[in-house]
């Protein structure tokens, strides 16, 4: 026998995997775009050569994945639907309620591209972005005394803000799908701590540091005060044994762990 590669067993592939893969790729290829249709049941049973049962299943499948949209007798087939993470973020959330993923890796690698977003628009920013952030932070002081939901409303829209001005779709999007994960786990023990309100006039302080560091073109500050934010704000919610990632990604100044 060789000593050369070695293999593994394969595994038989259920007919309707091998649809969604095609489609899946079609997709990608731009040979489908949002909004288009896909034949009608029928003519894909034709196409692909399979039962209606098989067709189903996979049609099921990329209608769960966000790829598709079957309306109940619509006589057009489904369409396809523009690319959202939403999808992204409940797996990512999964993940991390399965321990798969610790609440320390999650706010380290928010602080990672939020730093990262924080710098590019600092550098790249137009006058008209600019605005949009200033205007985001307004309606976050506002929104103290509104309370946590209103207060966070207006956080995200910030950080989208940012995140826009970096020009990187793809810090846009992974942005998006970790702070929807990390709210989707903290936001409540956020809105009922004792010192509510207190932490969100310390975040607004904070964005408004990073705000002022993008509106001079300072890259390297708006990093460094986006990721000490993101530490001040969200470290109490991680076990102290746990926070060695998210120290090394702030400065070597004492750290000030909040108490919610």
């Amino acid at each position: 026998m060789s000593d050369g590669a070695q293999f593994r067993q394969v595994s038989p592939v259920r007919l309707y995997q091998r649809i969604v893969e095609q489609i899946e790729q079609a997709i990608a290829r731009g040979d489908l775009k949002p909004g288009q249709r896909l034949p009608s049941e029928r003519e894909l049973v034709t196409q692909f050569g399979a039962s209606r049962p098989t067709v189903r299943e996979a049609l099921r499948v990329l209608e769960s994945n966000g790829l598709v949209r079957s309306r109940p007798g619509d006589p057009n087939g489904p369409e396809i639907l523009p690319f959202s993470p939403a999808g992204l973020t409940k797996e990512m959330t999964r993940l991390v309620q399965f321990d798969n993923v610790s609440m320390a890796e999650l706010i380290s690698f928010r602080m990672i591209l939020d730093g990262s977003a924080s710098l590019l628009a600092a550098r790249l920013r137009s006058e008209e972005e600019l605005s949009a952030m200033e205007r985001t932070l307004a309606v976050m002081s506002d929104a103290i005394e509104a309370g946590y939901e209103e207060f966070s409303k207006a956080d995200v829209a910030f950080h989208e803000a940012v995140a826009v001005a970096s020009r990187n779709s793809l810090i846009e999007v992974c942005n998006q799908v970790v702070r929807g994960a990390v709210l989707s786990l903290i936001s409540d023990k956020v809105a009922h701590a004792r010192n509510s309100t207190a932490l969100m006039r310390e975040s607004l302080r904070h964005h408004q540091e990073v705000l002022e560091a993008i509106r001079v073109r300072d890259g390297q500050a708006a990093a460094r005060i986006s990721r000490r934010t993101l530490y001040d704000y969200y470290a109490g919610y991680v076990p102290e044994d746990e926070q060695g990632p998210l120290l090394a990604l702030v400065d070597d100044e004492e750290t000030s762990t909040p108490r919610p």
